[in-house]
């Protein structure tokens, strides 16, 4: 059973539940994969706690993950981008496996993506290094947007959260643009929000964009598929 940590925020958690439901391959209801979801929306600002400006999340997320566990999650989703800075930290709190948001868009990276990698995320993902660190491991190299910009992509992330996503679009497609100008070969939607804002975006700029939460979810429907066809364990005699 996935678990899914949740609330962080809610849009992006429903999103995410429905990348799981399409990526399933299912011709019945009892094909799709049962899932716990906790949408945790009480769990304190992340981008605000790395950034050195609000409280603790960590025990929040810790208290939600040991829920998800006794209700019998058998691996375990944050669909948030900047909630994996404590990935390693609550990983230690639980034998269950935590998927990594990072890892699952990495995987989708082919040699012809380019050796630059564009980032949109929050302010607090950028600066914890959460993609830069684990990009470098595969040998890619990883840009974010400049300082003005980077204001920018925050704003249109705080508007999507208020449910102003047409708003939201016009801002995050012109960072991407400016990044690809800028020599990223493709573009990680490294923020759960910001895919529901750029959704539906058409021309060039589409199938350079990577989308997180999509990652994550397929690589949600492998694992707990690998987990449903392995062998039961003989009893002990």
């Amino acid at each position: 059973m996935l678990g899914v940590l949740g609330g962080m925020g809610p849009m992006a958690t429903v999103d995410f539940m429905a990348k799981v439901v399409r990526n399933t391959p299912a011709t019945r209801d009892q094909d799709h994969i049962p899932m716990v979801v906790c949408s945790a929306v009480r769990i304190p600002d992340r981008n605000a706690a790395i950034l050195g400006d609000g409280a603790d999340p960590f025990p929040a997320m810790r208290e939600t993950l040991l829920s998800l566990e006794a209700a019998g999650a058998s691996c375990i989703a944050i669909p948030c981008n900047t909630a994996h800075h404590w990935h390693t930290a609550l990983q230690a709190e639980t034998s269950v496996r935590i998927l990594h948001i990072v890892d699952a868009v990495v995987d989708t990276l082919v040699t012809g993506d380019g050796d630059c990698i564009g980032v949109l995320a929050s302010s607090g993902t950028v600066e914890a290094g959460i993609y830069r660190t684990r990009l470098a491991r595969r040998g890619f190299a990883c840009r974010v947007p400049d300082t003005a910009g980077q204001a920018e992509v925050m704003r249109a992330i705080r508007l999507v959260k208020a449910g102003q996503v047409a708003e939201a679009a016009i801002i995050l497609r012109e960072q991407a643009e400016a990044l690809v100008a800028a020599g990223c070969g493709r573009i990680v939607m490294a923020c759960t929000e910001i895919p529901l804002a750029l959704a539906s975006i058409e021309g060039g700029l589409h199938p350079l964009l990577i989308d997180a939460t999509e990652a994550l979810a397929r690589a949600c429907v492998e694992a707990c598929s690998v987990s449903a066809k392995a062998p039961a364990l003989p009893l002990a005699a």
